[in-house]
């Protein structure tokens, strides 16, 4: 390859003198060099050649030169002090990278780094000290083993990523960009944005709509669609609607790079293996399977906010914190040298919450915005969050005085440890004293946030590492681990409160829970998050006094709502009306045209028609099928 041959050159003259270059590679987004004496880089000559090469790079010890896994391990055990509290050692064949999980990670790294140098120095690998999660995740071990397992195969796709991403442009006349809506627009569910240069396409999303069975999957019959022509497919973040479809973009010849950040990667895969499990047991129809799920493993390039790479010949891609679950990102494209600059938002929280951040606003530049809708209509402005709180706290305790249950039905992801942290600050002041079990997949969905307490808010941090106190390890929680704890519950004569998933009651073990709770009207049934349009969770939020429900042997029988039935807004993930016009106000720099997606027909209308009014620009609510030029 030529470019490669090229660069390999320019890489070896402007090394440092004695450095011992094995083999130069491109390797999905990054230039890697291999070398046998990797400590002759210092971060200001990375720096330099990535400067001058307009490339990243990436400098990694030749496998040559890597002690083997088993006595490295033996010698990083030998280096350590026994009270850092050592967990984990995982060993990254392909970045030479060793993760060292701890209980005290500042005893890995030693006064001034010396301890870090000496394992480097005892084992040649790069040596990366993490804090030990509190809770174990079955996930992240499963993804670790698949990527140890699979090292070789995996190296093998990134550099033939690494190749399409760097091959030369044949086309360099007119440059023109265009976005078509596979999904997603006019609509919540099935997010899928279909976005094509004259060299590229890349699908931002791809997502299912699991309310509706006729429109559940993306448009993938429009003409411009191609499969084999896809170059990158960016993840902003892992509910279903936005990641649902990806695995059956594997079974039907996608082989290309999933970009996302490392939350989103792991809370995909777990959401993906529910969506599949629990559909599996309905039998309803998935258009992939566990396989489909580990070659997405497979091919996700991770990324942290902030740092800008090539994911095509003329596009580099910047993923910045959107503020909606944990690791959501709002996707920065920028196109050609500084041609012109896209943002697409997926979804978005303006607002600081317990436990992530507000949005990024702030860009380098910016033309075109593609924007959520879900709570953009009139009437959409949500209670103060406080308020919400508030009014949570006194049904619980109304209920549990009552001797009752509690059904919170929640989306494992976001929504349920957001009110994990309400609840536990309740039953320390002894609003409730009663348990609050957790079904479905809330437990793994949590232990995951608790493996990147970097991505969570700056005063969630503050109370875990400086006040060592985890909410999420309160006494209050209880994990409902099977079928049979989950009878427990439901047949126990004591009050409690149950956060199940999922969150508009369209299957799994919520389901289950309100057919047995819904009767009694000591009982209640709470939802906090959005209800989409046909969804038993809408029907019962609407008023129902009485819902249809096909039993295990297929026969239909009707269950009386008599327990009580609240909404609490003000927990959403989304932001409501006021919030999204205030981000508008806020972007900078101030885009062009701005798009409006994902939300009902009339939100979607109403905050078009309102920023147009607003803020004098080009605004436009696109429905599905529809493609935009915008350049």
């Amino acid at each position: 390859m030529e470019v490669l041959e090229k660069l390999k050159e320019e890489i070896i003259k402007k090394s440092p003198k004695g450095a011992k270059i094995v083999d130069v590679q491109f390797e999905g987004p990054e230039l890697v060099v291999y070398v046998k004496n990797p400590e002759i880089y210092t971060n200001e000559v990375i720096k330099s050649l990535a400067k001058d090469l307009r490339k990243r790079i990436a400098i990694r010890p030749d496998p040559s030169v890597l002690v083997e896994p088993e006595l490295a391990k033996k010698k990083i055990f030998e280096i350590v002090p026994e009270d850092a509290g050592i967990t984990d050692i995982i060993f990254d064949a392909n970045t030479g990278e060793v993760i060292i999980e701890s209980k005290k990670p500042g005893l890995v790294i030693g006064k001034e780094g010396k301890t870090l140098e000496a394992i480097k120095k005892a084992i040649r690998w790069a040596p990366k000290p993490v804090r030990a999660p509190p809770i174990p995740s079955e996930t992240i071990k499963a993804i670790r083993a698949t990527l140890f397992r699979e090292r070789d195969e995996v190296k093998e796709i990134l550099r033939r990523i690494g190749r399409r991403i760097h091959r030369e442009i044949i086309n360099k006349g007119d440059y023109w960009i265009r976005v078509s809506f596979l999904g997603g627009a006019r609509e919540v569910g099935r997010s899928c944005l279909l976005l094509q240069t004259p060299d590229t396409k890349v699908l931002l999303d791809c997502g299912v709509n699991i309310a509706y069975e006729e429109k559940m999957f993306p448009q993938f019959d429009a003409p411009e669609f191609s499969i084999e022509d896809l170059d990158a497919v960016i993840i902003t973040h892992a509910h279903l609607d936005h990641c649902g479809f990806l695995p059956g973009l594997f079974r039907y010849g996608y082989d290309g790079p999933i970009y996302c950040t490392r939350p989103t990667r792991d809370l995909m895969t777990l959401l993906q293996k529910d969506y599949l499990e629990i559909a599996q047991k309905e039998g309803k129809f998935v258009p992939f399977s566990n396989k489909e799920i580990k070659e997405c493993v497979k091919h996700v390039i991770p990324l942290d906010y902030g740092v800008t790479t090539d994911i095509s010949p003329s596009i580099k891609l910047t993923l910045h914190n959107a503020g909606h679950v944990l690791g959501s990102a709002i996707a920065h494209l920028h196109f050609g040298e500084g041609l012109y600059n896209l943002a697409y938002t997926g979804d978005l929280k303006f607002d600081s919450s317990r436990l992530l951040e507000p949005a990024v606003s702030q860009f380098p530049r910016l033309e075109t915005l593609i924007i959520e809708s879900t709570y953009g209509g009139y009437d959409d402005v949500l209670p103060d969050r406080a308020e919400a709180e508030k009014e949570l706290l006194r049904i619980v305790n109304e209920h549990i005085s009552k001797g009752g249950k509690i059904l919170i039905p929640v989306f494992g992801v976001g929504r349920a440890q957001e009110l994990m942290l309400v609840l536990e600050e309740g039953y320390n002041q002894g609003i409730f004293n009663a348990p609050v079990y957790l079904d479905g997949m809330i437990w793994e969905a949590t232990a995951i946030h608790t493996a990147y307490p970097e991505y969570l808010s700056k005063e969630m941090r503050r109370k875990i590492f400086q006040e060592g106190d985890n909410p999420f390890l309160s006494e209050v929680f209880q994990r409902v681990r099977n079928t049979n704890d989950r009878r427990n519950v439901i047949d126990s004569d004591e009050p409690c409160i149950i956060l199940a998933t999922s969150g508009m009651l369209t299957g799994g073990p919520s389901v289950e829970y309100f057919k047995n709770l819904a009767p009694d009207e000591k009982n209640a049934i709470i939802f906090v998050g959005y209800q989409s349009e046909g969804t038993l969770g809408r029907m019962v939020q609407k008023g129902k006094k009485e819902i249809p429900i096909v039993t295990k042997n297929g026969k239909t029988k009707s269950i009386p709502i008599n327990m009580g039935v609240y909404t609490v807004e003000g927990f959403s993930g989304h932001s409501d009306r006021k919030q999204l016009i205030k981000y508008i106000r806020k972007v900078k720099p101030s885009p062009e045209r701005i798009l409006v997606v994902h939300g009902e027909e009339s939100k979607c209308l109403d905050l078009a028609s309102t920023v147009n009014r607003l803020f004098k620009k080009e605004t436009y609510a696109p429905r599905v099928l529809d493609c935009v030029r915008v350049k």
